[in-house]
């Protein structure tokens, strides 16, 4: 059964319930998946997502998330599913002085995750990205069990491409990822999307929800879970600088909260929030949106079908963030500005450009649509479970 650690808030009683639920449900020949995809949206919200597959197929999911504000807010409401606290690391600089101290986190969680993995008899486990994932993979990879990882962007960390020595296969969101795993088996299953995105309220609650008019057009402004104060303070006054046919929905991150709702104050049609825990609504509200290139949102946006204005975050570790809204502008979902080269004036005139084309618009949201792989948490529920298939069968 699942155990729950008693820092992450609720957790105790909801994994109480639920083993409980579990012991009366599920069949003999369920199995038990770890999945490490705390630290991030980028890797929480498509963990989430797989492990809700897995349960609706009768399978138990252990989801290892890390002890930061940002995951305790995205997993509320998901009381049903069991979480474990862990601490979060990060790999500094190979010459950094902190260096040792990094090698000494990373030994103590390989072997926290390896007491994790016997204590609650796990079965395979999937990291969903980033150094998060390394320690319990590289665990379950010494105890002899089936191992993936999942990698949401066109252009992998180095944390996934190391993780992958230790993998039975690596499981990809965009198939231009695959040239950098030259010595894995690879499969394309896209990014899993949560469950509410690809189930939207009907666009006129969705509006009313914010306050904003189903009749006009919507722009949604996001910087990603944590915001970006740049493409925050750029937006906001671009806002001002659009029709009051547009409308505009401003998820600026608490950070940037404040300084965005003083900026939007004056101006009609304008809602600024600083954290939203409905993005299927947000998503559902809109004509277009402005945002950065993370691999998670990219995929919300392409399930939403919404034309994109993005604006990579220029200090993402290899510049993924690039890489990725490369591979939407290809394919005509997107126009990709780099965050130098972005001014109000600029974004004011391409939000316009698009919301005010209603053909442009429809073939953007279109291309985007094409993009999407609504069952992705399938394809990697599949993917994992096929594994266990084998093993048991060599």
């Amino acid at each position: 059964m699942v155990r729950a650690s008693a820092r992450h808030p609720a957790t105790a009683r909801a994994v109480a319930s639920f083993n409980v639920l579990i012991s009366e449900s599920v069949p003999d020949d369920s199995k038990k998946i770890l999945i490490a995809c705390g630290g991030t949206g980028g890797h929480l919200f498509p963990g989430i997502a797989v492990a809700e597959s897995l349960r609706e197929a009768g399978h138990d999911a252990l989801l290892l998330i890390s002890r930061k504000e940002i995951d305790a807010r995205a997993t509320a409401g998901h009381e049903h599913l069991a979480f474990e606290t862990v601490p979060a690391i990060a790999k500094p600089p190979v010459f950094s002085p902190r260096t040792p101290l990094f090698l000494w986190k990373l030994a103590s969680s390989i072997r926290h995750a390896r007491r994790l993995i016997r204590a609650n008899r796990i079965d395979v486990v999937l990291g969903m990205g980033g150094f998060t994932s390394l320690p319990p993979v590289y665990a379950g990879h010494r105890l002899g069990l089936p191992t993936f990882i999942h990698d949401s962007n066109a252009r992998p960390g180095r944390a996934n491409i190391l993780t992958s020595r230790f993998c039975s296969r690596v499981l990809l969101g965009m198939d231009a990822a695959r040239e950098w795993f030259p010595n894995a088996a690879c499969e394309t299953t896209g990014t899993p999307v949560r469950p509410e995105i690809l189930a939207p309220p009907a666009r006129a609650e969705a509006a009313a929800k914010f306050g904003l008019d189903p009749a006009k057009t919507t722009l949604l402004v996001t910087g990603g879970s944590q915001g970006a104060r740049r493409l925050n303070e750029i937006a906001a006054e671009a806002a001002n600088r659009l029709p009051e046919t547009i409308q505009i929905l401003h998820i600026a991150g608490p950070a940037n909260e404040a300084t965005v709702k003083a900026a939007l104050a004056g101006r009609p049609g304008a809602v600024a929030l600083g954290f939203c825990d409905a993005m299927d609504t947000a998503l559902a509200a809109a004509d277009a949106v402005v945002a950065r290139s993370g691999a998670s949102f990219l995929t919300e946006a392409a399930a939403a079908g919404l034309p994109c204005i993005l604006v990579p975050y220029p200090h993402a570790a290899d510049d993924h963030q690039t890489a990725n809204a490369r591979v939407f502008e290809r394919a005509g979902a997107a126009v990709v500005v780099p965050e130098p080269e972005l001014d109000a004036e600029k974004l004011a005139s391409l939000a316009v450009s698009i919301l005010g084309d209603p053909d442009r618009r429809s073939a953007m949201a279109a291309a985007a649509r094409a993009l999407a792989v609504p069952d992705a948490a399938a394809r990697v529920r599949d993917a994992v479970l096929t594994a266990l298939t084998r093993k048991a069968a060599a």
